[in-house]
């Protein structure tokens, strides 16, 4: 145990004399009935009544007193003892909320752990100290900012939910705490998580990070991948289960269909492995349900959903003066049905459903067709981009991470001249070179523009694999929510699909059977496209269209949690997370904080100062209880 104010112990001893000597020179006088005081003379003589500098006696006020005194003088020296926690006066926590913090190997679950932990850290604020809630996993939340009101902070933190969507990056969380520790000197970052996070690499914290980490088991299988295609026989469903613990489990895959038992499987995982089944479903299946029976630690990745895509097919127009490449890589793309128009086609009268994606080759006509645009090779400016003249022989220089290149690979693709694009703010850039971007995609005005700044002719690409997997992930990108693999969404990902003018609702049943409606503004729509983001929900999205009274038009998108850094719980015990002082690790040690436990001392002094009061007054309260017992004697 130390004191933050020893000073104040000084209190006690300039206030105990005080009190000792007030008892020293007090005047003591006892009332006696006596028959004469002639025979008394000494009792009415003062001189050593009022001498000062008695003997002390034994007296319970003097001792009461003191003990007061002693435990207000103890309060105001701030005791405390070493915890684990903090010691900071502005106190930042990073609380995850992700989908493997649901975990049940603690008490209900990791979530209520770290929240409690997150309030111990609360209380163990200094007087005047504030703190900030950060709450990550999925979209970033700041439910408290900067503030010194301590039921303002628990509520903030009882608040927080699991949410399934956005896995567990600390990027923008550790960015936004950086810059608050940044305006205070005595600042604390403080993580609670099982560690299963992304920590960004080239940020530097200005300030002391500690970790609090959460969780005890490693224990976990999860089916990590579902797909149902069509095919000759009807349909083919594939199924994965992984085990991310480190023992084997024998586990029971069951199989529903449309909500009925199909069949069931024995699965045997071994530690870090997958096992997977295939099976040949009829045509008429519309869902199909997986689920692990038996239970483990994470039960959210312990179901997975399908839907059928049988009949699902997107129309693409290209608009081309006649390209083998492009028709051929265009065929091999199931769901895709392609309508060749000659380039010399100025009038586009086709409606966004119907034609929902248009490719121009080498063409760009006086007006634009509607719906999402695939450029290949411009010619010449639009109201998107400009072309400012040609590049020969240019590197082709991939960005890293994007989507679009997802299985991609442009490390051996030769060019031999591409227009020099100069993108709109709209587009971001997915393959750069030396004087321009070779790809770029984005979003303008409720439309999907994507821009191929070559002729397929002019070079080699066509001749890579990289081809029809780059076609591939364009189209799923420009008809999104189409075929099989549109169907298939990560938690938090938004549902955008192609709509008529001419429907007037559209309503989405969540899997707890709720229904949403655009006439809420539940669901976005602008420029021929519908957008729904409240995906959290595991399982099946129904989406209806109406004109009117009428439904005309439905689909079906499974929402799972296909997320390995989710579903491998094991914890971490520590993060390496630079500082600004020069420390990495940021595992949080038995003695790194202080619990203050002054105004427990306070509590009791008050309770001493009752009693004090209590027995100052017994001659009162004596009187008073005997004067009710004579009332209630006669009454």
């Amino acid at each position: 145990m130390s004191l933050l104010a020893p000073l104040a112990l000084l209190g006690a001893a300039l206030v105990g004399p005080l009190i000792v000597a007030m008892y020293l020179l007090k005047l003591r006088r006892e009332d006696r009935p006596v028959s004469s005081t002639f025979l008394w003379r000494r009792m009415v003589r003062d001189v050593e009544a009022n001498a000062p500098w008695q003997k002390l006696r034994r007296n319970l006020l003097l001792l009461l007193q003191l003990l007061l005194m002693l435990l207000l003088v103890f309060a105001l020296a701030r005791p405390f003892v070493a915890a684990q926690g903090i010691s900071g006066t502005n106190l930042i926590i990073i609380l995850d909320r992700s989908a493997s913090m649901g975990a049940t190997d603690e008490v209900r679950n990791r979530l209520e752990v770290a929240k409690q932990r997150a309030r111990q850290l609360v209380d163990q604020l200094p007087d005047g100290g504030r703190a900030t809630i950060i709450a990550t996993g999925g979209e970033m939340e700041v439910p408290a900012a900067a503030t010194a009101d301590r039921r303002e902070l628990r509520e903030a933190i009882e608040a927080i939910q699991l949410t399934n969507n956005g896995g567990s990056d600390l990027g923008q969380a550790l960015t936004l705490a950086s810059a608050l520790a940044a305006r205070d000197a005595d600042s604390e970052v403080a993580i609670i998580s099982d560690g299963n996070v992304t920590v960004p690499a080239e940020l530097r914290v200005p300030a002391r990070v500690s970790y609090f980490p959460i969780g005890r088991s490693t224990e976990n299988v999860a089916l990590s991948a579902i797909n149902l295609q069509p095919s000759l026989a009807g349909q083919t469903l594939f199924v994965q289960a992984t085990n991310y613990g480190e023992t084997i489990v024998n586990r029971r895959l069951d199989l529903y269909l449309d909500g009925a038992v199909f069949n069931a499987y024995g699965l045997t995982l071994e530690p870090g492995r997958d096992q997977s089944i295939v099976v040949e479903l009829p045509a008429q299946v519309q869902v199909v349900e997986a689920h692990l029976a038996g239970e483990d630690a994470l039960a959210a990745d312990d179901r997975a959903f399908a839907v059928s895509s049988v009949g699902d097919t997107v129309q693409v127009r290209l608009v081309s003066d006649g390209n083998r490449f492009l028709a051929t890589g265009l065929g091999l793309l199931r769901g895709v049905e392609v309508t060749e128009v000659p380039a010399a086609t100025t009038v586009f009268p086709e409606s966004v459903v119907q034609v929902p994606v248009t490719i121009l080759d080498g063409v760009v006509p006086p007006e634009l067709p509607a719906g999402n645009l695939l450029f290949i090779g411009p010619l010449r400016s639009t109201d998107y981009f400009s072309v400012t003249g040609e590049i020969e022989f240019p590197v082709v220089r991939p960005v890293g991470g994007d989507e679009l290149l997802r299985n991609v690979s442009l490390s051996e693709v030769s060019i031999l001249k591409a227009a020099r694009l100069v993108p709109g703010n709209w587009a971001r850039t997915v393959v750069d070179s030396d004087g321009a971007p070779l790809l770029i995609v984005g979003e303008r005005e409720g439309r999907r523009i994507a821009v191929l700044a070559f002729d397929l002719r002019n070079s080699d690409l066509p001749l890579q694999v990289a081809f029809p997997l780059l076609l591939s992930n364009l189209m799923d990108f420009l008809a999104p929510g189409s075929g099989a693999e549109g169907a298939q969404v990560l938690p938090g990902q938004p549902l955008a699909f192609q709509v008529d003018e001419t429907i007037t609702e559209v309503r989405v049943r969540l899997p707890d059977g709720s229904t949403l409606s655009s006439r809420n503004n539940d669901v976005q729509i602008q420029g021929g496209q519908a957008i729904f983001a409240a995906t959290s929900n595991l399982g099946v999205y129904l989406v209806e269209e109406f004109q009117g009274n009428e439904l005309v038009a439905q689909r079906q998108y499974a929402v799972n949690l296909f997320a390995p850094s989710e579903s491998r719980i094991a914890p971490q015990r520590d993060l390496n997370i630079a500082q600004a002082s020069g420390a990495q690790s940021t595992v949080s040690r038995e003695r790194d904080g202080r619990q203050e436990f002054w105004r427990w001392v306070a509590l009791i002094a008050l309770i001493i100062l009752t009693i004090e009061w209590l027995v100052y007054q017994r001659n009162g309260l004596s009187y008073l209880r005997e004067r009710w017992r004579e009332r209630r004697s006669a009454g």
